[in-house]
């Protein structure tokens, strides 16, 4: 059921059990393992628009955190095997271990076209032979979708690498190919929960700063963006990545906005102003830094949506921060923007391994 009176009707699978979430929908045809293991989708029912999913199973390699965050996995039709080499289990049966439930049968194109008319709406999932239909609007009145983020962020402090280039990377939410896109780069990176405080970074004495993706409403993440006004006046080196780029512009000034319906999927243009080229980039969002409350003295914007024409990243005018919505370690998804990973390396005075 949508929070507008709609309901579908189908077939569980997963662990089922009933379940109110954010509905969404993503566009990609691949990709499933690191959508459903991605903490930006904390919270979230995700709706899938391709009609067959997991046919090749899950890969545990692929995860992008160590389970999934979603509430509510929404599809046309689940393979009924799963078919490739590097599978490790199905993706019934993964859901069902993580406690996810599913439901598969449903008209996705239908609830994709209403999501993108009228917006993200609030669903409720519920199991039986048959239902309270005033009971579940009453729940989906009553649910609303907050601090996601304390959630999905570590809560001690990590190290990954043994590289000469120290990283201090704030856990939003992050995916895990943030981490290894610096890894490889010769970068020992060090996690630090969501709450962490200027000084909590400083005393890892390093050479940059990466702020990761997350969930939710950046504007909640008000102790986040306090500590972001001194990272930013300190001048360190600074490379920010979807929540992390909305923070970053909150504590500038700027503000944010939610999109009617998000940008989620893995084919999204984006046009870099600085070269006029357009880059394919995987895409995770439902908020927006707002472009007519950009200071022009304070940061530039760099990309922008091909789509919409949404900001979609900022270079500041400090020569050491910069920030892009998309995701550049993509995962899945175009590796077109990799080379962010590079300029933050030149900018902190590393070199690209």
């Amino acid at each position: 059921m949508l929070e507008n009176g709609m309901t579908f009707e189908g077939t569980g699978f997963g662990d089922e059990h009933d379940v109110l979430c954010e509905v969404v929908f993503n566009s990609a045809m691949c990709g499933y393992t690191e959508l459903l293991t991605d903490p930006s989708y904390a919270g979230q029912g995700v709706v899938m628009t391709y009609p067959l999913i997991g046919n090749y199973g899950v890969c545990y390699d692929d995860a992008e955190s160590t389970k999934p965050w979603l509430r509510a996995f929404i599809v046309h039709s689940i393979s009924g095997a799963a078919s490739n080499f590097r599978c490790d289990v199905d993706l019934n049966t993964f859901l069902k271990q993580n406690g996810i439930p599913g439901i598969q049968g449903l008209d996705t194109r239908a609830i994709t076209k209403i999501l993108r008319e009228s917006g993200t709406m609030r669903g409720m999932i519920a199991f039986g032979d048959s239902f309270d239909i005033p009971a579940m609007k009453k729940k989906l009145d009553a649910f609303t979708l907050k601090s996601c983020v304390p959630v999905v962020s570590s809560r001690e402090s990590k190290v990954y690498g043994d590289g000469p280039v120290k990283i201090a990377l704030v856990d939003y939410g992050v995916k895990s190919n943030i981490i290894r896109s610096l890894v490889k780069r010769g970068c020992t990176v060090k996690c630090f929960p969501y709450d962490a405080s200027f000084e909590d970074l400083m005393s890892f004495s390093p050479d940059g700063v990466m702020l990761s993706n997350g969930p939710g409403d950046p504007k909640e993440c008000v102790k986040a963006i306090s500590e972001l006004k001194k990272l930013y006046s300190y001048g360190i080196p600074t490379f920010a990545i979807c929540l992390g780029h909305q923070l970053m512009a909150l504590s500038q000034g700027f503000d944010t906005y939610k999109l009617k319906y998000g940008h989620r999927g893995i084919n999204h243009p984006v046009k870099d102003l600085t070269t006029n080229r357009v880059y394919i980039t995987s895409q995770n969002h439902g908020f927006v830094v707002n472009g007519e409350t950009i200071n022009p003295s304070v940061a530039d914007i760099r990309f922008i949506s091909m789509n919409d024409g949404s900001i979609e990243g900022l270079t500041y005018k400090n020569g050491k921060v910069f920030s892009v919505q998309f995701h550049p370690e993509a995962s899945p998804g175009p590796l077109d923007s990799g080379f962010l990973f590079d300029e933050f390396m030149k900018l902190i005075g590393g070199s690209r391994i």
